[in-house]
């Protein structure tokens, strides 16, 4: 256990995940209750790792997800801690044929997807389904909040051998629908009263806009807050696009997230946003809930949540774990406070003088190769480092997957970059690389 928390750089558990650590083994069925931010992907990737058996072959353990984001980070956690055993993601966007191609070449013990997805691989018996022993249901509500009852049942019904099921929520449901079939007396680990400590890490304030259209006021506050990593919720998709064709004609970087763009665009956007290339994301609900970006320092409601717990999912993408941070509610003359805000809720003032657009310190290169065309994070440093004159220092982070990667690079040696490496083979693979916009 020691060695996976080294591996994800973490010193220690907190709390409900020890608690976590130590109940799952004891054969009930768990539902675990805990606020947004609290750590539970890790509360529960860790035991189910741990019960994973050595030799056992096929697919032990299925994991339900309401979005592809989520699927892709918990897949992404789970090799971070570095175990021999194998997991994919699988989700709607990209062929299922592909996925079923890795599955075949990987033998994973673990399946992170949608529910809609993970219901095409149990139809087509693209694994053996009477070898799953295990059920997780991550974001529980939200998956019931998306509609995907049908969905979820269906699944469970194809798995027949099922000896453990494990909920996991944010928010505490009156009942749990039957198609679960939870043991009677499920194991139940309560965390959401620890709510209000984390929320003692959020400055929570008022900006006002003098007009209805928030716009400009949003820009001054940007610009305040510099290069701070910042994500700014709205209420519909076609507010994320108005908002940031608004911030990109006043020279703000910035980008979109929502659930109406392509996998790639919203790929790309989350990556940007991670490895401090683009510093604001505006989005819509979508990233309120499941996400893990580390290092978000502000939350900004462009929109007033449209209710306690949309605006509680919001504001647990900043201070999180330990970490501090600040949210902002922009209201215009005709808005006020929602009434959930019982304590009194300070005024930020804007300076008189504004500050101009900051620029970020790194960029963002897309390379249109990867994982399939056996391109692996040393070929690409590797390369970066020899044709593109780049010093160590001059390099962030590295993400490689399936048909591309991505990778951060300092603004200030872009355009070199570009220059040096034009036409330029990487492993012997000619390949588009250009800044990822």
């Amino acid at each position: 256990m020691q060695q996976y928390l080294q591996n994800l750089k973490i010193e220690r558990l907190n709390a409900m995940q020890e608690t976590m650590l130590e109940a799952y083994p004891q054969g009930k069925d768990v539902v675990l209750l805990s606020p947004t931010g609290s750590g539970k992907t890790l509360a529960y990737l860790l035991p189910l790792i741990k019960s994973l058996k050595e030799g056992a072959e096929g697919v032990q353990a299925v994991v339900l997800v309401p979005s592809r984001e989520l699927a892709l980070q918990t897949e992404g956690v789970f090799k971070q801690t570095g175990s021999r055993f194998k997991a994919i993601s699988c989700y709607g966007g990209r062929p299922a044929m592909d996925e079923h191609r890795t599955m075949k070449s990987v033998n994973p013990s673990v399946i992170i997807a949608t529910p809609g997805r993970m219901n095409d691989h149990l139809r087509k018996q693209n694994f053996d389904a009477a070898k799953v022993n295990t059920l997780v249901i991550d974001e529980f509500d939200k998956c019931l909040e998306l509609g995907f009852q049908e969905e979820m049942n269906e699944v469970i019904s194809q798995l027949p051998s099922l000896k453990k099921r494990v909920l996991l929520s944010a928010t505490d449901a009156d009942e749990i629908p039957q198609f679960v079939s939870l043991d009677s007396q499920p194991l139940k680990l309560d965390y959401l009263e620890n709510k209000f400590s984390l929320n003692s890490r959020l400055n929570l304030q008022v900006v006002q806009s003098p007009l209805k259209d928030k716009l400009e006021t949003l820009y001054n506050l940007l610009c305040t807050l510099g290069n701070a990593s910042t994500l700014v919720f709205v209420n519909y998709r076609e507010s994320v696009d108005r908002v940031v064709a608004y911030l990109k004609e006043k020279r703000f970087p910035c980008d979109a997230f929502h659930g109406g763009m392509e996998q790639i665009r919203r790929e790309r956007a989350l990556y940007k946003f991670r490895n401090g290339s683009c510093p604001v994301l505006v989005s819509t609900d979508l990233a309120a809930r499941g996400l893990d970006i580390s290092g978000v320092e502000h939350v900004i409601h462009y929109h007033l949540p449209i209710n306690e717990e949309a605006f509680t999912h919001r504001n647990g993408r900043t201070a999180r774990w330990e970490a501090s941070g600040s949210a902002y509610l922009l209201l215009h003359p005709e808005e006020t406070i929602p009434e959930y805000l019982s304590q009194e809720v300070e005024t930020y003032t804007l300076p008189v003088s504004i500050p101009k657009p900051p620029k970020s310190k790194w960029a963002t290169l897309y390379i249109g190769k990867g994982k399939r065309d056996k391109l692996n994070k040393i070929d690409i440093v590797g390369f970066l480092y020899k044709k593109g004159g780049l010093a160590r220092e001059e390099v962030g982070q590295v993400d490689v997957k399936e048909h591309h990667a991505f990778v951060a690079v300092r603004r200030s040696k872009l355009k070199q970059l570009l220059t040096l490496i034009h036409g330029e083979k990487i492993k012997g693979i000619k390949t588009i690389i250009e800044e990822a916009k």
